[in-house]
């Protein structure tokens, strides 16, 4: 459906009609992008229409502001009722983004059973898998029959986040899995223990919750298992929950990649102050340090007033050794995003990335030297100080730019950081350093 469409029903008050529609033509995550564009009377009215199950999942996926506003129109009662149909884990995610005051109404509407469950997920660190599991799951006794495995299912399955892979436990320790499909394709008798898989992959509450989200991705799963530290079953990680994951922290690289401090609202939903603030620290730190290479020019200043057609070509050599490190650097990121490259990995990554650069440095050299010939911007000699240069240049730049991301993940830092303007700046004052000492041998200035 269309905001008109909408529109146009809740002017003539039609709303049986539109709750059919919007329950049967509607899926709740695209209402939820389709609320943003009404105000905020039509939003509560449209949201009052829908099936306690659809409110919930569109709340869900809701903004923080439109969340904000919603809770403060609905009553008590009506709170209750999306809060009993949300999951335990999509409702810390919404607690996380909303005000102490908004959250504590938010608890208030839930039932003591449950508020305990979400406190107990609050109090994970924010990174971690257990901040993101879902704490309902179907769990066996190795002894059932898979009839009544299967019984289980059918009696708590509506209250559950998935079905699709079920877990067997001994006193909450977990000791095996089971895929619906083999409960569904074995004979009733056969125990759970006969159809189990024990070689179980698993995490634990304290791991990171990007590793977990690539592990998932790696083997295909629908979830993964959370245990405790002794090994006691506590929840899952489901495969919508690691794309989100995913989603956050490859939309954090982008941002940090582009010198901007990360911000999760939307573009829209950001204020111009935000966006200011979000920019500015790292455009300071850019400006100051690119200080750095106007003195190193200054250094030389006699060289340049002795032959100034010299300075032209500094913008040029700065531009493609910064164009070669970001291309080095965005490989390895996204290597070790996917668990393709490791710190072990940096030797033999520097050694591939030289051969690369004296490949690319040998073939810009020569095309850079003919135009200078050719245009007649300089002799031979120029031709060859700057295809030294160059060659340099892109060395070095490729060097910088693998090497920077691996350090930074050794040590504890968002290899993002290591990105295209730090590491464009550090190449900078290589380049114009590389650039005047070959220039200084070669015409003994």
């Amino acid at each position: 459906m269309t905001k008109e469409e909408i529109l146009t029903l809740l002017e003539e008050r039609k709303y049986k009609e539109l709750r059919e529609a919007l329950t049967n033509h509607m899926h709740p995550i695209d209402l939820a992008i389709l609320l943003e564009e009404f105000d905020q009377k039509h939003m509560v009215i449209i949201f009052r229409l829908l099936p306690k199950d659809d409110a919930a999942e569109t709340f869900t996926n809701l903004n923080s502001d439109m969340r904000e506003h919603l809770i403060n129109a609905l009553t008590d009662s009506e709170l209750e009722e999306v809060m009993e149909e949300m999951y335990v884990d999509d409702t810390v995610d919404v607690l996380e983004e909303l005000p102490a005051n908004v959250v504590d109404r938010l608890l208030m509407a839930t039932d003591v059973e449950k508020r305990a469950q979400i406190n107990q997920l609050l109090q994970y660190p924010e990174d971690s898998a257990g901040s993101i599991m879902n704490i309902d799951y179907i769990a066996f006794r190795k002894e059932m029959t898979v009839s009544e495995a299967i019984l289980k299912i059918r009696q708590v399955g509506l209250n559950r986040e998935t079905i699709y892979t079920c877990y067997v436990t001994e006193k909450r320790e977990l000791i095996g899995t089971v895929d619906l499909k083999d409960l569904l394709t074995s004979g009733e008798s056969r125990t759970i223990e006969e159809v189990m898989d024990t070689n179980v992959m698993y995490a634990t509450t304290t791991d990171d919750k990007e590793e977990v989200a690539q592990t998932i991705h790696k083997y295909g799963m629908m979830a993964l298992p959370i245990v405790d530290h002794e090994n006691r079953m506590v929840g899952l990680v489901t495969v919508d929950d690691a794309m989100q994951v995913m989603e956050d922290e490859t939309t954090e690289d982008i941002s940090i990649m582009a010198g901007l401090s990360p911000n999760e609202e939307s573009y829209f939903g950001t204020s111009v102050w935000q966006h200011v603030k979000n920019r500015l620290p790292w455009l300071i730190f850019l400006m100051l340090s690119a200080t750095v290479t106007q003195m190193i020019m200054g250094h030389y200043e006699m060289a340049l007033a002795v032959m100034p057609q010299l300075a032209g070509f500094i913008p040029m050599l700065m531009g493609t050794g910064g164009n070669c490190g970001s291309q080095s650097s965005t490989l390895v990121i996204r290597g070790l995003a996917v668990g393709e490259i490791k710190f072990n990995d940096l030797f033999r990554v520097i050694f591939k990335e030289i051969r690369v650069a004296l490949i690319i440095s040998g073939i810009l050299s020569v095309i850079n030297g003919l135009r200078i010939l050719l245009m007649k911007q300089g002799d031979p000699l120029i031709s060859l100080t700057i295809g030294l240069t160059m060659a340099c240049t892109i060395v070095i730049a490729k060097v910088v730019g693998c090497s920077l991301p691996l350090i930074a993940k050794k040590v504890g830092l968002d290899p993002a950081i290591m990105a295209t303007p730090l590491i464009s700046t550090l190449v900078d004052i290589s380049t114009v350093t590389v650039y005047f000492s070959i220039v200084s041998v070669v015409f003994s200035l």
